[in-house]
């Protein structure tokens, strides 16, 4: 057995049922140079099982989310310098295969290398029991902050727009997982987002974080070039710019040439850290 106190992908002591660990990548995060390594941001998609399946026959009691959330691992986090920067429940997927995913969480690392470290921690370990428990399936996409377009509008006050957030229904963050056609945006999706984001400046739209993924560490197996999240004063403000006719004109046309698969979910927040995280 290797001596070495370096974080490998090889002495990490986690195994899940829930997802394909690409242990190619996990290489990479373990053993990029420390003057190369950066901050990793890691998207959790999370399914849940229905009841908690601890493997021993006997009945849980509890459910998928609550065995995740009795999981919540903040010690080990904190320990290896990471941070909860997102957490949000899914209201609506609009795109994509199943499973209907339950919630996103992103979270950030301090490197690569920190978050291969924590799977062999002691006390990350203990705690992971659970999450292995009340998950059914997940995605796990390490990323890095890319720039996003700037509009020439000038963004409304969420006061003054046509759906502003109200007790019923507050602020939604509309998530899109992209793999494109080719690896590549285009010009098809270029011309889409002109389009859009003309259409969508004026119903309050922010882009809160768009994401470049440097690689998926747990899954089903697909890639995924991006990960956007965008925010919008309520449900019904992301409603009207969905079915705006200019826009689906649009998507059509462009959209749907320049991507290959996706995920478009509708999140309801409990924790919005992201611009903040991205901050210089």
């Amino acid at each position: 057995m290797s001596q070495s106190n370096e974080p490998t992908a090889a002495n990490a002591h986690v195994s899940v049922r829930y997802g394909t660990i690409d242990r190619e990548y996990a290489m990479r995060l373990a053993t990029t140079p420390e003057a190369d390594d950066g901050p990793v941001w890691m998207v959790n998609l999370m399914k849940y099982r229905e009841v908690a399946d601890y493997g021993d026959g006997a009945e849980s009691g509890v459910s998928g989310r609550e065995a995740d959330d009795i999981y919540a691992p903040l010690g080990p986090l904190a320990a290896v310098g990471a941070k909860v920067v997102f957490v949000a429940d899914v209201d609506t997927q609009l795109f994509g295969e199943p499973p209907v995913w339950d919630r996103i969480g992103v979270v950030k690392y301090p490197s690569g290398r920190a978050f291969i470290e924590m799977q062999s921690r002691p006390d990350f370990v203990e705690k992971h029991v659970h999450k292995d428990a009340g998950m059914e399936q997940t995605i796990v996409i390490g990323c890095h902050p890319i720039d996003f377009p700037q509009s020439p509008f000038e963004a409304p006050d969420w006061a003054d727009v046509a759906h502003p957030p109200t007790a019923a229904d507050g602020p939604v963050v509309v998530m899109h997982v992209i793999r494109f056609v080719d690896g590549d945006p285009g010009e098809h999706m270029t011309s889409y987002q002109d389009v859009a984001g003309a259409v969508a400046v004026p119903h309050g739209v922010r882009i809160a974080a768009w994401f470049a993924a440097q690689g998926t560490i747990l899954g089903d197996g697909r890639q995924w070039d991006q990960v956007r999240f965008n925010a919008f004063p309520s449900k019904a403000a992301f409603m009207a710019v969905a079915l705006d006719p200019t826009r689906l004109a649009a998507q059509v046309e462009h959209r749907q040439t320049a991507i290959a698969d996706t995920y478009a979910l509708i999140l309801r927040p409990t924790l919005d850290r992201l611009q903040e995280s991205i901050a210089p």
